[in-house]
């Protein structure tokens, strides 16, 4: 881990910066998860260029997992579950730190 990497947060404690490039790749694998829910769930590519292969590849590259084809489920539960462990090792700056 990368001492440059952080969460920032609010007041509430809501995440409002992902700081570093670890938290980055964090932020990343929750949003390609976002999407392939979406594309799993209404058949929408959230853009052109991440087309629901390339999302997979993705999601195996960020994971180390090889997943089945069609299995977007699988590999956003797998990649949420990746960013949340990147989340839970990275250090939480508060307001107070800003």
């Amino acid at each position: 881990m990368s001492e440059k990497s952080y969460l920032q947060i609010d007041g509430s404690g809501n995440i409002t910066s992902y700081v570093g490039p670890e938290a980055t790749e964090a932020f990343r694998a929750i949003t390609i998860a976002h999407a392939l829910r979406l594309y799993a769930k209404s058949g929408m590519k959230v853009n052109r260029a991440y087309t629901p292969k390339r999302m997979m590849q993705v999601a195996s590259a960020m994971t180390g997992h090889s997943y089945k084809a069609r299995d977007y489920v699988g590999a956003a539960d797998d990649l949420q579950s990746w960013a949340n462990a990147i989340k839970a090792s990275l250090p939480v700056v508060g307001p107070e730190g800003m």
